[in-house]
């Protein structure tokens, strides 16, 4: 009888304790930074820190300062080796898509429903279409939108695109098909950028897939499947599809995201080559600013925070459209505070709010860093909180 009762109370401490690491994982995924969803799904796995570390390769402090709120996650290639060791998608860690934050998110946050009805559409409908001008028209409006960071815009254009799109292919002919089918994979490209960022990976991928003429694999389609993947914390999958879109054109933009992925896999001397790559076919000011952007993210990927802020420097930010810069500013942020220097990273922060305000809010590694400075920064701290407030970390 005691063996028995014995038991009992353990499959019912076992389970409260069980409804306990639920709950947290509830209140963790609402938004809040990765080392609270880590801390939570290591109970859940029943882990110890020790064998975590032992599967990651990471730090017992680090760990210890990441589920304590003392550190921060700024590197790919580290949430994808904590994802992979608690057998997790990397948006359990990170805790896409966010509850919505203020009308604009929640706008945002709709538009994915919408797009999801195109996937399930078998044909487009036989309403009239606009003029091939006017999609192109929109299009670039769209385009611009994305190159802004302005995502609202972006995914309020989206789903009439698309429409539009699917309805300009089906009725096009002779010479305006090439167009048509040009014009449905960029607006398909952005469709799926936008879900990519906002944390419907799944669909962004079926977007993507839908995207396709017939066999015809697009340059745009190839590179937004290297960005999908390297966001799903797989590199070498990201690294293998690189290598296949080469052949689909020369580009700048595919050696530098493979650089990306190379210094997630820890292979910096890879990364350079590409790197010196990306450099190389670069063509005018703008590609030449991203360039330079993509050595400052790889160096910090690889944990040189000094070589980061250094490229940051060097990046001509003035080439560089809203989206981009806030990207850049972002990084700059990181390698401050990683130097210790927690006031210029709030101030870079800041700037990269500025510069495109939702798209940072959505950005897993600038969340990060907002909470791990909310108590950090004696100079902007009021700017911060307003930050982490608006991203609903607090």
């Amino acid at each position: 009888m005691h063996g028995a009762l014995s038991w009992q109370s353990t499959v019912r401490a076992s389970g409260y304790a069980s409804n306990l690491v639920m709950r947290e994982l509830d209140e963790a995924a609402a938004g809040g930074p990765i080392g609270a969803r880590l801390a939570a799904w290591r109970r859940h796995r029943e882990l110890t820190r020790d064998d975590l570390a032992s599967r990651t390769g990471l730090e017992l402090d680090y760990l210890a300062g990441l589920e304590t709120g003392r550190e921060w996650v700024d590197r790919r290639g580290r949430l994808a080796a904590l994802a992979a060791a608690l057998r997790l998608d990397v948006a359990d860690l990170t805790g896409q898509p966010y509850p919505p934050r203020g009308e604009e998110h929640a706008a945002v946050r709709a538009v994915a429903f919408h797009l999801r009805r195109s996937l399930v559409r078998r044909q487009p409908d036989r309403a009239p279409g606009m003029l091939l001008e006017e999609l192109a028209e929109r299009t670039r409006a769209a385009a611009r939108a994305d190159a802004a960071g302005n995502e609202h815009h972006l995914a309020l254009a989206l789903p009439e695109l698309i429409e539009a799109a699917d309805r300009a292919l089906a009725a096009a002919t002779g010479p305006g098909r090439e167009e048509a089918v040009r014009l449905r994979v960029d607006a398909h490209v952005l469709a799926a950028g936008l879900l990519r960022r906002l944390g419907y990976r799944d669909l962004a991928w079926m977007l993507l897939h839908r995207a396709r003429p017939g066999t015809r694999e697009p340059l745009p389609v190839l590179v937004e499947e290297v960005r999908l993947l390297i966001d799903l914390g797989l590199p070498e999958y990201a690294l293998a599809r690189a290598e296949r879109a080469e052949d689909a054109g020369v580009d700048w933009e595919l050696p530098a995201l493979a650089a990306v992925a190379q210094a997630m896999a820890g292979r910096r001397p890879e990364a350079k080559r590409l790197l010196a790559t990306a450099v190389e076919r670069a063509t005018g000011a703008r590609e030449s600013a991203l360039a330079i952007a993509a050595r400052a993210a790889v160096a910090a990927e690889v944990g040189d925070a000094a070589e980061a802020a250094d490229h940051v420097r060097a990046a001509d930010q003035a080439a560089l459209d809203g989206a981009h810069r806030s990207s850049l500013l972002v990084v700059a942020a990181a390698a401050e505070a990683r130097q210790d220097r927690a006031d210029e990273a709030a101030a870079r922060l800041v700037e990269a709010d500025a510069a495109a305000p939702l798209r940072l809010r959505l950005d897993p590694f600038a969340r990060d860093l907002v909470a791990a400075l909310t108590d950090r920064t004696t100079v902007h701290t009021a700017a911060v909180q307003d930050l982490a407030e608006r991203a609903g970390l607090r």
